[in-house]
């Protein structure tokens, strides 16, 4: 005893230790787990206007959906289901989320704005192509369809997405030099960089292009500030020529107006397996030409058919034939698609390192064939290895998706515009200034 209080014995000083100690770790432990629980992510639940991008998948990749895939199906649970008497039976398993594509395009419809800068002379190289037909027909539609539709704005404050109306397709139809166009392209952004504050804001991140074909894609790559910064809309859409998935679109190369009228629900007529007909100018042409021109089930030539055989005789076998091969030709696209969709025939994609049209909304698997262009060699076992059954279903899907790849004026809804516009509505979600 000293002044009155009781010593504690050294027993009990450790176990008083001890049960500090003990308290201490239990304390650290718990708030270590709530700590890592609170970085979960939460529940999955409904926006009042749920809006995502949807990274696209390679036309060659075959793996798991990617994370992107996952939350658009999740969100797509969410969806409320609308009845919409107008749209029918368009929202069928051909689009990889439905319900979402129907809600998400809807309010594309109400709020989407888009500025088109007026400058430039319309007589010379900007504002609207020479022609709509032929290889830069997409082109020309768009640089026309964009000016009538209800998605063009005259107030730049109130515009989602700037258009650079650059038209480098016009400018080869003047004799330019590739070397003339870049230093034409780069002097007129430069003029826009130095009228208007938008680019800056951005660095040019909400500012877009279209291009067709491979005019624009060589006239713009000598300006990479234009090409990393801005959503290129270009018909070749190839990952080993600079395309960016996630920020560039890929623009459907269409050669219209069409010779026929639009085939499908003609299974019974459809006896060939496979046609390809074309110039031998890739690699993968070449190939194909030499391992199958003398097949007797593909019917494979080594060049266009010569119009003296007789009228549309071309056109005329897309009708008849069940699959369309359509390999890259000096780009890794081919109009050839497009006319095989057009006339009800499954075409056959042969091309590396391609960006399919439309693909983070559409499931080409479900209306195609998607191979890589080693898969060549075994073409014909493959489109026999498909049953009758499996043929019929690509041919009826290919039915649906017809509309997306036809050019209008007036744009019509869901047409080959108004996707390209709901590709460029999905990108100007990512851009924050």
């Amino acid at each position: 005893m000293i002044a009155g209080k009781q010593q504690l014995q050294p027993s009990q000083l450790f176990s008083l230790k001890g049960s500090i100690v003990t308290l201490s770790v239990l304390t650290l432990i718990s708030f270590t787990y709530f700590s890592f629980k609170s970085l979960r992510p939460p529940l999955p639940f409904s926006p009042p206007n749920p809006q995502i991008t949807l990274l696209p998948l390679s036309a060659t990749n075959t793996t798991a959906p990617s994370q992107s895939r996952i939350i658009a199906d999740i969100k797509e649970n969410y969806v409320a289901e609308e009845n919409d008497d107008d749209d029918g039976d368009l929202f069928t398993d051909v689009y990889h989320s439905p319900k979402l594509f129907k809600l998400n395009f809807k309010e594309m419809e109400e709020k989407f704005k888009i500025y088109i800068y007026p400058d430039g002379d319309p007589k010379t190289f900007y504002q609207t192509p020479r022609k709509l037909t032929g290889k830069y027909a997409s082109e020309g539609y768009f640089f026309q369809n964009i000016r009538e539709s209800r998605f063009r704005t005259d107030d730049p404050d109130e515009a989602n997405l700037f258009f650079i109306p650059i038209s480098c397709h016009k400018m080869r139809g003047k004799g330019t030099s590739y070397e003339n166009m870049t230093i034409i392209v780069q002097n007129y952004l430069d003029g826009l960089i130095a009228k208007y504050p938008y680019w800056n804001r951005t660095l040019g991140a909400d500012h877009f292009f279209v291009t067709c074909h491979d005019v624009g894609v060589r006239a713009t790559e000598g300006v990479p500030f234009l090409v990393k910064n801005a959503i290129r809309v270009v018909c070749s859409p190839s990952y080993d020529v600079g395309f960016i998935p996630h920020k560039d679109v890929a623009l459907p190369q269409v050669l219209q107006p069409f010779a026929l009228p639009a085939g499908g629900n003609d299974v019974e007529n459809r006896t060939t397996l496979g046609f390809w007909a074309g110039h031998r100018n890739s690699k993968i042409r070449v190939i194909l030409a030499r391992v199958w021109e003398n097949d007797t089930e593909l019917d494979i030539s080594n060049n266009r058919i010569s119009r003296a055989t007789g009228h549309l005789v071309y056109q005329k076998r897309f009708y008849r034939t069940k699959f369309c091969i359509c390999p890259g030709g000096s780009q890794v696209n081919s109009a050839r698609i497009t006319d095989s969709i057009h006339y009800g025939c499954v075409p056959v994609i042969l091309s590396n390192y391609y960006d399919l049209p439309f693909n983070d909304i559409l499931d080409w698997r479900k209306f195609a064939v998607v191979l890589r262009e080693n898969d060549v060699y075994q073409l014909k076992q493959i489109l026999k290895n498909i049953s009758h059954e499996d043929f019929v279903s690509l041919h009826n899907n290919l039915v649906k998706v017809q509309k997306h790849f036809q050019w209008n004026s007036p744009p019509v809804r869901f047409d080959a515009f108004h996707m390209v516009i709901y590709e460029l509505w999905l990108r100007h979600h990512v851009i924050k200034y």
